[in-house]
């Protein structure tokens, strides 16, 4: 195992400038980060900086409130992607979940898997406001719709990952989609316990100094 190969080198600061991005890439590339992850605005000039690299590109979506209207997010992916992004990670609407709105929840997942075609999508559950039934229908309805990774957190929420819904996320999704842990993930040692309980993919803006 290849610690780097799992770590989204992430910076979603509203307040990130172009040399903060281009930074993130350097870094990215220096360590051999699987990918960086950005705002939309950002897209393009990521996909610059990373050009001849080997890192990945993933683009937020529905960032980080999940309460825009489908048709928006639908748009924002389609542009993020037409802007050179590998990867989106969208988050759920939150009020459709938690209101048993699961139709409208899953119809939004699937739109946006549809119109970005064979680009990875991860789905944010922002676990922090879930009860534990609220988690399992949210990573259900995730698979329902064909996406690729379930993730927990914005890292904008009033909390991130915790080792325990890694494991009922485990247990929902099976083989059927690969896990993204995100927020509030700073050491090495908390990161390597996250993938022996099986995530695929490791959120944090903390990459370079993670691995010293």
């Amino acid at each position: 195992m290849f610690l780097p190969d799992f770590i989204d080198h992430t910076n979603l600061k509203p307040t990130a400038l172009p040399s903060d991005i281009k930074k993130l890439c350097e870094e990215a590339i220096n360590h051999g980060f699987y990918a960086v992850c950005v705002n939309g605005c950002h897209v393009s000039l990521a996909k610059e900086a990373l050009k001849n690299s080997k890192v990945n590109l993933a683009a937020v979506v529905g960032f980080p409130l999940g309460a825009m209207s489908t048709k928006a997010k639908v748009f924002e992916a389609k542009d993020c992607v037409e802007n050179g992004a590998d990867e989106i990670d969208m988050v759920i609407n939150l009020g459709w979940l938690r209101s048993n709105n699961y139709d409208l929840v899953r119809n939004e997942i699937q739109s946006i898997k549809q119109t970005i075609g064979s680009t990875i999508l991860k789905v944010i559950i922002e676990t922090c406001y879930l009860t534990t039934p609220e988690k399992e229908k949210a990573c259900t309805l995730a698979v329902e719709a064909g996406a690729d990774f379930v993730k927990t957190s914005t890292g904008f929420g009033s909390g991130g990952a915790t080792f325990e819904d890694i494991i009922l996320m485990k247990r929902m999704v099976g083989d059927n989609a690969k896990i993204k842990a995100s927020g509030g993930i700073k050491d090495k040692e908390t990161a390597l316990k996250y993938i022996e309980l099986g995530v695929s993919r490791i959120g944090t803006s903390s990459g370079p100094s993670l691995l010293n």
